[in-house]
């Protein structure tokens, strides 16, 4: 068979592999930052980790807030754990577009963000700015 079947084949099949790895899923509306949009993505690496990806768009700094935050914080619940597990701040919130970036061993089940004092706080705060349905 020509050469360019087999490259053909192989970007194919990378190609499918690398979609069906990869979940994305949308933040749903918010009640604390209307206009906050985004997405996250799901995607399992090499290693067996989770790679994910959040996207947002119009996220109000959280000074802005009713009562006024410091943070937000990023929280994954998974069925391994219990209590949500903080894996990480959102910086650079003061501009129309933020992305933020982490790798957890669980798979996620839902992830969420909330509107901290306390960027090392251990439990959410009840102030849920945006979140995902169950993936």
């Amino acid at each position: 068979m020509p050469r360019h079947f087999y490259l053909l084949a192989f970007l194919f099949v990378s190609l499918v592999t690398f979609i069906s790895c990869s979940k994305k899923i949308q933040f749903e509306n918010s009640n604390i930052v209307p206009a906050a949009r985004g997405e996250v993505t799901v995607k399992k690496d090499n290693n067996n980790n989770y790679s994910i990806r959040l996207d947002i768009s119009y996220l109000a700094e959280p000074e802005r807030l009713q009562p006024p935050k410091k943070y937000y914080v990023v929280w994954l619940s998974s069925e391994q754990n219990q209590i949500p597990l903080n894996i990480g701040q959102i910086v650079g919130t003061s501009k129309l577009h933020v992305k933020f970036e982490s790798v957890s061993s669980s798979k996620p089940k839902r992830i969420f963000v909330t509107a901290e004092d306390d960027v090392t706080t251990q439990y959410p705060s009840r102030y849920v700015v945006l979140e995902t349905d169950k993936f």
